[in-house]
């Protein structure tokens, strides 16, 4: 696979997101088919695939990580990091969030807060972060590894077309971080697999359509658009 670099990831709008199955892997041949696909090299062969999409009041994201094959349970681990405001700050506050799945365990939220730490917070309603081992229906590796899956609710990052973002995977077994951006070094103290805001990326939503309508009501939208401009010019007028 060609490697998407690791520029802005662009995150659009899809209309199947409902049928996914929140299991922590690729579950049927067509799941996550309709969204973004960003993937990432890493040195010594690693590869990590991430889909993103949005739909209604959630942004969706999973994480394959496609070259990890030792499984070790209860410690391999994903997080995935917003800053709502996209302010990019040398320190962590309340616009930051980080959901973390772990394989085969629990998964944990986090805010940022005023004395620029990380603190656990009550699972928002309607959130899913599941992570478990890949079987035969993984799109990209008949090899067992880790997915990550997420459905991150808007009421807790908020609804924006762009927002400082951040991804991890921890490798137990070789005690190794694969990131998004790569090569971050300024790490939180209290977590060493997020760095301060200011070293995350971005994702963004390139139609625009993340903050307020999905795309079938913008083009009803335009459409009733055009048909109010043709009325005012006279074309639809019979005389």
């Amino acid at each position: 696979m060609a490697d998407d670099s690791f520029e802005a990831i662009p995150i659009t709008y899809s209309g199947t997101m409902e049928d996914v199955h929140f299991d922590g892997k690729w579950s049927f041949e067509t799941e996550w088919k309709q969204s973004s696909l960003n993937t990432y090299n890493y040195p010594d062969e690693h590869q990590a695939v991430l889909r993103t999409a949005h739909q209604g009041d959630f942004v969706y994201m999973f994480i394959d990580m496609l070259t990890d094959f030792t499984l070790d349970k209860g410690k391999d681990k994903a997080v995935v990091c917003f800053d709502s405001n996209n302010d990019k700050t040398q320190f962590l506050d309340r616009d930051d969030y980080c959901i973390v799945a772990i394989l085969d365990s629990n998964s944990t939220v986090f805010q940022g807060d005023l004395e620029q730490i990380f603190v656990e917070i009550s699972r928002p309603e309607g959130l899913e972060s599941i992570s478990t081992v890949s079987d035969e229906n993984d799109r990209y590796s008949s090899i067992p590894h880790p997915g990550y899956e997420f459905k991150i609710p808007t009421s807790l990052i908020g609804r924006s077309n762009e927002y400082g973002f951040y991804f991890a995977v921890y490798d137990e077994n070789s005690q190794k971080l694969f990131t998004y951006p790569p090569n971050v070094t300024e790490f939180t103290p209290q977590n060493p697999m997020v760095p301060v805001p200011a070293q995350w990326g971005t994702i963004y939503s390139p139609d625009k359509s993340l903050p307020e309508f999905h795309l079938p009501f913008l083009a009803l939208l335009a459409s009733v658009s055009v048909i109010i401009l043709l009325s005012r010019t006279g074309l639809f007028n019979h005389t």
